[in-house]
């Protein structure tokens, strides 16, 4: 009996100790309800002084400003802001670069942390085909939208400082957004929170100010020229940097990932607007009756290799489902431009090509085809719109690249590239498909077609 008591007891005193640790919160519970009710620090004493209290006034926007002085190149900022925004492994948004320079007496090195500047005439933006970007008429923060983004990745060849970085696995480009959500409730964004010695912080700036200091001038040694995209990122330190800096891997040349899709695109867009062009004038000059009787023929070869140009560069999007899109940004992208100009072109030759075709259709289709769609009037014309368009269409190519302000792409040298390969390609292009032509519907004919495009060559 005495035993059965006691094991009662025990019982008793198990259950007791059990309901009592139930009610015991556990660490974390415990942190986090402290948290909740704000019983620790939220860190606002460390970062108060790093942002500012109030939203930027008429004719100001934020802007980044670091200390370089402070800047000692540990990457705590890189590490804390690859952990927020959740990127992946071989994904930056902000980086540290290392400048060097002085004399063989006094040598300098400077650590510089930098993300996206936030520009003030962002060139991203404004070369996006598909108006993926946002500058925040209020707080003057550039956003990317990525819902709207087709992976295009222009935007890179655009911004000077290389900020936008393409996702594979997304098919998009991202970018620093100075952690927006993060600053409309109070809170720092991860680079300043994380800094340790405070190097970086969000300072509001005058834009007239930033505009007037952007003329001839540079962010720091080395880098672009500030009157492209006016960069409001200000780098402060009370030891002036040597003007002969440069990045340590300065002379450290390494290539950058080839886009076999463009080089197949604009070598076919300009051989296919080539071969229209000597077929135009073919048609214009009308010297050679055999020659002019391949024109349908020349017009069949030039646009099917135009339209598998145009098939070709969808491949070079992230995400091809939206390139749809790509007509969105005519108003400040010469890329959309481009993309509109070849689609013109593209659909003024296949008018032009069918033209030669009207009676096989007819027959084809068995229904009669009006008669001024057979007059030669009519095909003259189309044949010069068709040539305008493509013209028209290589110079817009010729701007996507001189529009980036690159010193090996601008616009002299890009376009004699450009139109000197229009030249040669189409003048090959119609060379080869006469004498195919020729072989395959009248060989007899052959020997004139080759004294011909002899001649030509030639001349």
């Amino acid at each position: 009996m005495a035993v059965q008591e006691k094991v009662l007891v025990d019982k008793e005193e198990l259950l007791k100790s059990m309901l009592q640790e139930q009610q015991e919160l556990t660490i974390v519970s415990e942190f986090a309800q402290k948290h909740e009710n704000q019983e620790i620090p939220l860190q606002q004493e460390y970062y108060e002084s790093l942002i500012p209290l109030s939203k930027p006034g008429k004719g100001e926007q934020y802007a980044f400003k670091v200390n370089l002085d402070a800047c000692t190149g540990c990457k705590a900022c890189v590490t804390a802001c690859h952990n927020l925004n959740g990127l992946d492994e071989d994904e930056t948004w902000r980086s540290v670069g290392l400048l060097r320079g002085g004399s063989t007496e006094e040598a300098k090195q400077q650590h510089v942390t930098s993300a996206c500047h936030h520009c003030l005439e962002p060139a991203c933006s404004e070369g996006c085909p598909v108006n993926a970007y946002d500058k925040d008429e209020v707080t003057g923060i550039v956003k990317h939208l990525d819902d709207q983004c087709i992976g295009c990745q222009y935007c890179i060849l655009k911004c000077p400082y290389e900020v936008p970085q393409f996702n594979k696995r997304m098919g998009i480009v991202r970018k620093c957004d100075m952690c927006t959500d993060r600053l409309e409730v109070g809170e720092a964004p991860a680079c300043v929170q994380a800094c340790p010695t405070k190097a970086i912080s969000i300072q509001v700036v005058n834009k007239e100010e930033i505009l007037a200091e952007s003329m001839d001038s540079v962010v720091v040694p080395g880098a672009p020229n500030s009157e492209f995209t006016q960069p409001t990122t200000s780098f402060e330190s009370d030891k002036p940097l040597s003007k002969n800096m440069l990045g340590s891997d300065y002379y450290s040349i390494k290539p950058q990932h080839s886009h076999p899709p463009l080089v197949g695109m604009l070598v076919l867009t300009q051989l296919s607007v080539g071969a229209f062009c000597v077929d135009t004038l073919f048609n214009l000059l009308n010297e050679n009756a055999l020659i002019n009787e391949m024109q349908g023929f020349h017009s069949i070869v030039a646009l099917v290799l135009g339209v598998l140009a145009l098939k070709v560069s969808i491949l070079h999007l992230g995400r091809p489902q939206f390139a749809f899109r790509a007509f969105l940004g005519l108003q400040t992208s010469w890329l959309s431009r481009e993309i509109l100009g070849f689609s013109v072109f593209a659909g003024l030759a296949t008018l032009y090509a069918a033209l030669f075709w009207i009676p096989q259709i007819e027959s084809l289709i068995n229904i009669p085809i009006p008669a001024f769609l057979k007059s030669e009037s009519l095909r003259l014309q189309l044949s010069v719109a068709v040539a305008l368009s493509g013209i028209a269409g290589v110079i817009c190519s010729v701007m996507v690249y001189d529009d980036c302000k690159k010193e090996l792409w601008r616009g002299s040298i890009t376009g004699l590239k450009f139109f000197g390969t229009t030249i040669v390609l189409g003048l090959s292009t119609i060379a080869l498909a006469s004498l195919g032509g020729v072989y395959f519907l009248k060989p007899e004919y052959a020997t004139e077609v080759e004294k011909f495009i002899v001649q030509t060559w030639r001349f």
